[in-house]
């Protein structure tokens, strides 16, 4: 209890004139890390304003008829595979029928 009673005593003698030891190299990485922060931060910040500027792609008529005729496609695809698996659970049941009447 006793050490960690003077460890909070340490913490309240930091003021103005409490000296941290920290090494050059130290410092430096700090204050290249901070300036690789603010310059990636800017660097963001001005390709959010170009891409706010640019045109916005214009679908083509041809493009939006193929994409049409593509969903369409699926849809009927998806509709055909639905009736097959109608047709197979309709003879499965038909079957399962028959073999409990016997």
């Amino acid at each position: 209890m006793n050490k960690n009673r003077s460890a909070i005593d340490k913490l309240d003698e930091f003021s103005e004139g409490t000296v941290i030891g920290l090494s050059i190299k130290a410092l430096i990485a700090v204050g290249m890390t901070i300036a690789t922060i603010v310059s990636m931060w800017f660097a963001l910040q001005a390709d959010i304003e170009e891409a706010k500027e640019l045109p916005k792609p214009a679908i083509s008529r041809t493009e939006f008829e193929l994409k049409d005729e593509l969903v369409q496609k699926a849809i009927l695809d998806t509709e055909k595979s639905v009736e097959e698996i109608k047709e197979s659970l309709n003879k499965i049941d038909q079957r399962l029928y028959e073999l409990q009447r016997k």
